[in-house]
C-alpha cells in the first residue's frame, strides 16, 4: 500500500482530486515546469480552465511544452505576470487556487516568490475563491525567502475569520532539512 501523505505536494494534490471537476475554473499561481498546470487540466476536463501565472518566461515556456506534450494546451491560459495581479486576468469565482511557492525547480535560486507579492496574492485568492473552494499554500522554508515567505502567510492565515475561513496547516514533524509544509484554507459556506 502505498503511503498517502509522503510530502506537502502529495497532499495538496489529493486535496485537488477531492475537490475538483469537470468544468471548473481554477488557478495554478506558480506555473512552474507545468506539471502542476498538466496536472489541474487533467482534473478539470474540456469543458473547464486553468489560469497560470509566473514571471519567468522560462516557466512559461517550459509548461507550454508540458501542455502541449499531454495535449492539454486548450484547457489553460498562460500568463506571464505575478500571481499579485491574478484578478487582471481571472474575473470568475473559481473552485481551487494552487500555490507551490520558492524557485523554479533546475532554474535560478535567486529568483523566488516573496512574501509581499505573495500576501497579495493570497488576499485577491480569497477574493477569487467560490463557496466551498480551496486555497492551498505549498511552503519551502528551507530558504531565506521561503522561511520570510512562511512566516507571514503562517500569521496572515491565522488571523482569518473563523466563521469565513478554515485553515489547517500540515508539516512533517521527523523530517530533516526544513521539508516543505502545506496550509490549505477553505471558503465556508
Amino acid at each position: 500500500m502505498e503511503f498517502l501523505f509522503k510530502n506537502a505536494v502529495e497532499i495538496a494534490k489529493k486535496i485537488c482530486l477531492m475537490k475538483v471537476e469537470e468544468g471548473d475554473i481554477i488557478v495554478d499561481a506558480t506555473m512552474g515546469n507545468g506539471n502542476d498546470t498538466a496536472f489541474l487540466c487533467s482534473l478539470v476536463g474540456e469543458t473547464g480552465k486553468v489560469y497560470a501565472f509566473d514571471v519567468q518566461e522560462t516557466a512559461l515556456n517550459n509548461t507550454r511544452k508540458c501542455l502541449l506534450e499531454a495535449q492539454y494546451q486548450q484547457r489553460a491560459q498562460l500568463i506571464l505576470d505575478g500571481h499579485e495581479n491574478m484578478d487582471r486576468y481571472v474575473t470568475a469565482k473559481v473552485k481551487l487556487i494552487l500555490f507551490n511557492l520558492g524557485y523554479l525547480p533546475k532554474g535560478n535560486h535567486a529568483i523566488t516568490t516573496k512574501k509581499e507579492t505573495t500576501l497579495k496574492a493570497v488576499e485577491k485568492s480569497l477574493d477569487a475563491l467560490e463557496e466551498s473552494g480551496v486555497l492551498l499554500l505549498v511552503l519551502y522554508p528551507g530558504h531565506l525567502s521561503g522561511r520570510e515567505e512562511k512566516e507571514a502567510l503562517e500569521y496572515f492565515t491565522s488571523n482569518l475569520n473563523q466563521k469565513r475561513y478554515t485553515v489547517t496547516k500540515h508539516s512533517f514533524l521527523n523530517q530533516i532539512n526544513n521539508p516543505p509544509e502545506l496550509i490549505c484554507i477553505e471558503k465556508n459556506r
